[in-house]
């Protein structure tokens, strides 16, 4: 079955005006992926690893690129099409306070 990598963009402002029911709900929908075998967490601080010519390594604090919400979390996903995959997401925290969820298919 194709995997998909979901990134969550959200923030505390548009989780907190979520009406507490759909909130709940949404908390249960991430049970039943993880449930169902998705891989899922909430994203931490993220460093930049780069190795120019495999001449040394480098690295960065903070993330690489830069939104207008932060990066909340991440998941990946068996659906059987990315039509699937779009129902499967959209009714998870990030897609329903406020915030927005990139689905990524892995080839």
């Amino acid at each position: 079955m194709p995997k998909f990598i979901t990134i969550g963009y959200g923030d505390r402002a548009g989780y907190d005006r979520t009406p507490q029911a759909v909130r709940d709900a949404a908390h249960a929908e991430d049970a039943r992926l993880v449930s169902g075998g998705a891989v899922m967490g909430i994203a931490g601080t993220p460093v930049q690893v780069r190795n120019p010519d495999a001449a040394g390594i480098e690295t960065r604090d903070g993330p690489f690129m830069r939104s207008d919400l932060p990066v909340a979390g991440f998941a990946v996903i068996d659906a059987a099409s990315l039509e699937e995959a779009i129902e499967k997401v959209s009714h998870v925290p990030c897609a329903v306070a406020h915030g927005v969820v990139e689905i990524w298919p892995l080839e």
